[in-house]
């Protein structure tokens, strides 16, 4: 199944089904009136929603909509728009190899069989065609192309194999960062706050059962075998394969989550910027690519976003057709 959420005086919007092709959408709010709710209530909600999107892909009577034109016309919210957990990642450490190589530091032992995870605000997320609205252009804005998870419950101390089960549906995220105010707040030791923007969510929330092998083949339980492309600026910035050099899986990264507390429906767990040892795939960050830079050529020389410029984040299937959607946002001044 696909979901998305229309906007509407409702904060957390009001539930679609859509079409695999992305092109049609139905309403199903009345069965569940909101994404949360359906995850909240999923076993009992599940067969009607399944059956409504099967109607939509067959054809039914439900009233249809032209979910891309609701997608060109800003009225397709984050499918999830609030979340009451957002934990974010680093799974890839070619990523953070990278980051601690620039600063002259090695990755500690601990990396390697121990995720890094962050915990983030997750009261507002970004529909895939918002605005990223900032103060400063001078905050250093980047894009984080990332994979997501949105889980129902999950038990305290879930081992990676019950976390799978709890896994309803994926994501592609935008980790909106802004690197000039970093280094301050890990000085302090204690975690990002300012230094992390709004998240984007790709238009469509997709359950496990419509990616087939590339979720659950060769490569590994609870990682996704397609390719994560970006734009920058209009020009292509790169497609690492968000399955390779994955040193957690997602599943990992939920029981890591879920350690020491249990959670709840509608938990969103990001993978950490998706990146490939093999840097001919390009970069899912502007800082990525600046520290190899740094390496390389003695400076970095691709800059942050300035206002104007834009960014998009999209995922493919092996026939070429996008997934997720794609999120396509422009930086903008705030207030203005």
């Amino acid at each position: 199944m696909k979901f998305a959420s229309l906007k509407n005086q409702n904060p957390d919007g009001s539930l679609l089904v859509v079409s695999r092709d992305l092109r049609r959408a139905s309403s199903v709010s009345d069965i569940a009136p909101t994404l949360q709710h359906a995850l909240e209530n999923w076993q009992h909600l599940e067969r009607a929603l399944r059956d409504a999107y099967e109607g939509l892909e067959c054809g039914n009577e439900r009233p249809e909509f032209d979910f891309q034109v609701l997608l060109r016309d800003g009225e397709i919210a984050a499918p999830l728009p609030r979340t009451h957990q957002w934990m974010d990642g680093s799974a890839y450490l070619s990523h953070v190899e990278r980051v601690r190589r620039a600063r002259n530091d090695k990755v500690p032992d601990s990396f390697y069989h121990d995720p890094l995870m962050y915990q983030g605000g997750g009261d507002s997320m970004l529909g895939a065609r918002d605005d990223i609205r900032v103060l400063s252009e001078d905050w250093g804005v980047d894009l984080e192309g990332e994979v997501g998870v949105i889980t129902g419950d999950v038990k305290m101390g879930a081992t990676p194999a019950e976390a799978s089960e709890a896994v309803r549906l994926l994501v592609l995220i935008n980790d909106i960062s802004y690197r000039k105010l970093i280094p301050a707040e890990l000085a302090k030791g204690f975690g990002f706050v300012n230094s992390k923007g709004q998240n984007a969510l790709s238009p469509v929330a997709v359950t496990p059962d419509e990616l087939g092998g590339a979720w659950s083949g060769a490569k590994g339980a609870g990682k996704l075998d397609f390719r994560l492309v970006s734009h920058v600026r209009g020009e292509w910035f790169g497609n690492p394969n968000a399955a390779d050099d994955m040193t957690f899986s997602l599943f990992d990264l939920v029981a890591h989550a879920a350690k020491t507390r249990e959670l709840k429906a509608g938990t969103l767990i990001g993978s950490g910027t998706v990146s490939n040892d093999d840097v001919t795939t390009g970069y899912s960050c502007i800082m990525e690519k600046r520290l190899v830079e740094q390496v390389d050529l003695g400076s970095a020389k691709t800059e942050f976003l300035r206002f104007g410029d834009t960014v998009s984040i999209d995922m493919f299937d092996h026939h070429g057709e996008s997934i997720f959607g794609s999120i396509e946002q422009k930086l903008v001044q705030y207030g203005q």
